[in-house]
């Protein structure tokens, strides 16, 4: 899937299937702060679109899926070296699913995030 945002990060996409995915970012300049740590909003846009991917991945073709709302808890900053965000579906319903990520370097939790995401059809022409 075609993803420009992701794509302007650098936030790629290693695993994706089965109601999980796994994301990488390699950390570098365009990721900090002003105070040279990487930005609350890169770590929770990597949540974000791990949640997506992975609850993609369990949907039927002409189906999509949208945020209805993330918590996320920051532990620890980041100035350099690569993030990995893994995410698991906790609960998919007929049309809103529950998902958490991890996001992790060298082992240690970075942040942890929460979400529910609305699933929806998909008029014919946006498919």
């Amino acid at each position: 899937m075609v993803h420009p945002f992701a794509d302007l990060i650098g936030l790629t996409v290693e695993q994706q299937g089965d109601g999980s995915s796994t994301l990488l970012l390699p950390v570098d300049d365009r990721h900090f702060n002003p105070h040279g740590v990487v930005h609350g909003a890169v770590i929770y846009a990597m949540a974000d679109t791990g949640m997506g991917a992975a609850l993609y991945s369990t949907l039927d073709a002409g189906y999509a899926c949208a945020t209805v709302d993330i918590s996320i808890s920051y532990f620890r900053p980041v100035m350099e070296g690569q993030l990995l965000c893994q995410t698991v579906l906790d609960n998919k319903g007929r049309t809103v699913a529950h998902l958490t990520a991890r996001i992790t370097q060298n082992g240690k939790m970075i942040a942890q995030a929460s979400g529910n995401f609305a699933i929806m059809s998909m008029p014919p022409e946006r498919r």
